[in-house]
């Protein structure tokens, strides 16, 4: 029960209209304090518009400056929007082949690069051979593309596609909705140069397909991707990846999904750029 269903307003009801009760005066406090005038009231409620007009011209000031200098925000520089915005490096400038690129030769930069590339070496392309060239071709340093070509092909075989009920293009059967996706949860700097780094990604993933006779329902996962990262061609690059499993957090109690819901998800929330 609330603090309101508890209390019972029939006392205050039946008290008669225009009563008042006035606690009598103490003998060593003096007299009461004096009502104040009407002159001083007037004064005082006087005083009280004449600030609040000063304040609504201050805010329609404030907002028109915004306006001029945000293309139309209505928010001024320092209100409470600058708050809320992000404080880091602007993360990409472009994207290529639907990566994004451009990060900041910094150790920030190469915290935001490791999120983006673990996204897209974690995503359902990775199981067509044709996308899992362009992507690897794409994010790898020009010293270490064959070799990451090479170990992504074996560890993303025709047999995984088989065990997983996929087709040799990485494609679920028809009707049934195939989910692959990593979800950086963050990130940490363990070694940082110039022109190189090692970013390690903590990483929530779902795999599975989403679909009434599937026997392999999709199903979560938390896993940490290393990444080393070299400086070439004018951004941070992948040289090698390491995965190790967890940290693992304990299972909540939500209701478990049925695969329409699930597919319904897949296909209706996209994904982000990721920034430190």
């Amino acid at each position: 029960m609330s603090y309101g269903d508890e209390y019972d307003d029939t006392r205050a009801r039946s008290v008669p209209a225009q009563t008042r009760t006035r606690l009598p005066e103490q003998p060593d406090q003096g007299p009461r304090r004096p009502t104040a005038s009407p002159g001083r009231t007037i004064g005082a409620i006087v005083g009280v518009v004449v600030l609040l007009l000063a304040a609504i011209v201050l805010a329609d000031r404030a907002g028109g400056e915004g306006e001029q200098e945000g293309g139309g925000s209505g928010q001024a520089e320092g209100d409470s929007a600058e708050a809320t915005a992000p404080t880091g490096e602007q993360p990409v400038d472009g994207s290529t082949n639907g990566i994004p690129r451009g990060f900041a030769q910094t150790g920030q930069g190469a915290q935001s690069a490791a999120a983006n590339y673990a996204v897209a070496l974690g995503g359902t392309e990775m199981f067509d051979p044709e996308r899992r060239h362009t992507i690897v071709d794409t994010i790898a340093a020009p010293t270490a593309r064959d070799d990451l070509q090479a170990a992504y092909d074996a560890a993303y075989s025709p047999g995984l596609n088989e065990r997983l009920g996929l087709d040799e293009d990485g494609l679920a059967p028809q009707g049934d909705t195939f989910v692959n996706r990593t979800m950086p949860v963050g990130s940490s700097l363990t070694e940082y140069a110039d022109t190189s780094a090692e970013v390690s990604v903590w990483c929530a993933g779902l795999t599975g397909i989403a679909g009434l006779d599937s026997q392999n329902p999709v199903r979560t996962s938390w896993f940490t991707l290393h990444l080393s990262l070299s400086w070439a061609e004018g951004d941070w690059k992948v040289v090698s990846t390491e995965q190790s499993e967890g940290p693992t957090p304990v299972n909540g109690d939500n209701v478990i999904s049925g695969a329409d819901e699930i597919a319904e998800a897949v296909q209706e929330y996209g994904g982000f750029t990721y920034a430190r």
